[in-house]
Formats: structure tokens, C-alpha cells, sequence
């Protein structure tokens, strides 16, 4: 199978080579795209300098701090034009650890999307606040109340979709960012039929750097959740279901260029 791991950065210079090396330890075949926000820490350019010398390293610079969701939505455009079949999302600061990526890539075999989850039996967050885990627990369990998504981790960020899920779930409405868009996805995924697994991981706090946390992305998740809930859902029509887009699906010319 051939998978994309698309890592937003923004100042992650510290991070991106000690994390790229330990992706192909456990991912050796994958192939990872850097999508820079024009890190002032010359994050990019390092992401440049690596790619150079490794042809599995693409990078994606951006003009300035766009968001982590728009930076997703690139990335999986990339995945299409590009014929990957499978593509991640991982976090910058090693807070995703790559010691689960063979999981993922096992579970995907058999799954739409493989989300990563912090609340089923094997999963944790050990450094974690009580306060953290009551906003992350309390969003999520509202989250599954309110909007009906069968996992447990709905605002989880260490995730893979099939190409195929990236192509039927309309990426030019999606507007999220942050929690509200892990909840967005994973409400479309859903909506289209998808089957969607959980496997565990243990999340950790970031190794180097600042936490990227703010209010606003808690409560653009929360009015996320309610609009979604009481509004006219003008972005999620009914289709055909996974198994007849599966049936129907033609392969896309793979794109020549890097």
C-alpha cells in the first residue's frame, strides 16, 4: 500500500528530523509530506535540506500560518493528485508517536479510516492535566451524544484515510480547524458510510515547544457540534453508500511530477 504522512509544522525545527527518522524506523516504504506555514525558524528549510537527500520527503510551503486543518485539506489533495492510497495525519511534536504506525497500516487493510484513540482499552494521555482531560473527555463524549459518531476518540488527531474516503467527502466545503475539524471528518466519514476503526495509542504531551491549544479551538468545536446538530446539513448529502463507491471506484492517473 502506498501511504503519505502529511505533517503540518509550523517552528518545529527541533522536532522534524529526529521525527522523520523515527517514522521510517517503523515506516520504512512510507513517504511524508512536510506542509510548512513559513516557519520563521527555517523549519522549512530544513524540511527542504532533508528532502534533498531523501526522495520519500516531499515538502509543501505555504505563505504564512493558514491553520491546521486547511493544511490537512492540502495534503490530502496531494495524496489524490499524487496516488497515494493511503494518508495520515500526524502531528509535528512527536506527540503521535510512530511506534504505532505498523498498527495503523495493519488496521487499514481492512478500514476506511483508522483513527488513533486516547479511550479505549490500551490508550491514555499519562501527562496530561485534569483539566485537559475534562475538556478533551467532556468534548468527546459530547461530540459522539450529540452528532451519533461510533468512536470513542472523535477529536483525536493521529489518524489514516483511504484515498477513496478523501475523494467522496467534499474537501472544498470543509472550514474547521483544530477539534472541530478531527469531529468534522470524522462526522462525514460516518455520513458516507465508511467503516471506521479505533487502535490505541498513548498520547504525550509535545517534547519541544509550545502546545498549539487555545480557547477558540475548543469552542469553535463546541459551535462546530450545535450547528451541526440543529442546523440544515447543507454539506453532508446522502449518497451512494461505501460499498457501492468501492464497487464504482476507477483508479486516478498517478501525477508524474514530486
Amino acid at each position: 500500500m502506498k501511504t503519505l504522512i502529511i505533517i503540518p509544522t509550523y517552528n518545529e525545527y527541533e522536532n522534524l528530523r529526529p521525527l522523520l527518522e523515527s517514522i521510517f524506523s517503523f515506516a520504512p516504504q512510507t513517504h511524508i509530506l512536510v506542509v510548512d506555514d513559513n516557519s520563521p525558524d527555517n523549519t522549512g528549510k530544513l524540511a527542504d535540506e532533508i528532502s534533498a537527500n531523501d526522495p520519500r520527503v516531499h515538502v509543501l510551503h505555504r505563505a504564512g500560518k493558514l491553520g491546521l486543518g486547511t493544511a490537512y485539506i492540502a495534503g490530502f489533495r496531494y495524496a489524490i493528485e499524487h496516488a497515494y492510497d493511503a494518508a495520515f495525519e500526524m502531528d509535528a511534536d512527536f506527540s503521535h508517536d510512530p511506534k504505532y504506525l505498523p498498527n495503523f497500516l495493519k488496521e487499514i487493510e481492512n478500514a476506511d479510516l483508522v483513527i488513533g484513540s486516547r479511550y479505549i482499552p490500551g490508550g491514555s494521555t499519562p501527562n496530561w492535566s485534569i483539566t485537559r482531560r475534562l475538556i478533551s473527555g467532556c468534548g468527546n463524549i459530547f461530540a459522539r451524544f450529540m452528532l451519533g459518531i461510533p468512536v470513542q476518540d472523535c477529536t483525536a488527531g493521529y489518524r489514516c484515510y483511504r484515498r477513496r474516503v478523501l475523494e467522496t467527502i467534499n474537501l472544498d466545503t470543509i472550514e474547521s480547524q483544530g477539534y472541530a475539524f478531527q469531529v468534522e471528518l470524522a462526522y462525514r466519514v460516518m455520513k458516507h458510510g465508511f467503516k471506521i476503526v479505533e487502535t490505541p495509542i498513548t498520547f504525550m504531551d509535545r517534547r519541544v515547544g509550545s502546545s498549539k491549544m487555545s480557547k477558540n479551538i475548543v469552542f469553535e468545536a463546541f459551535t462546530f457540534v450545535i450547528r451541526t446538530r440543529f442546523g440544515k446539513q447543507q454539506h453532508t448529502p446522502v449518497i451512494k453508500s461505501a460499498v457501492q463507491e468501492s464497487q464504482a471506484e476507477q483508479e486516478p492517473s498517478p501525477v508524474a511530477h514530486k
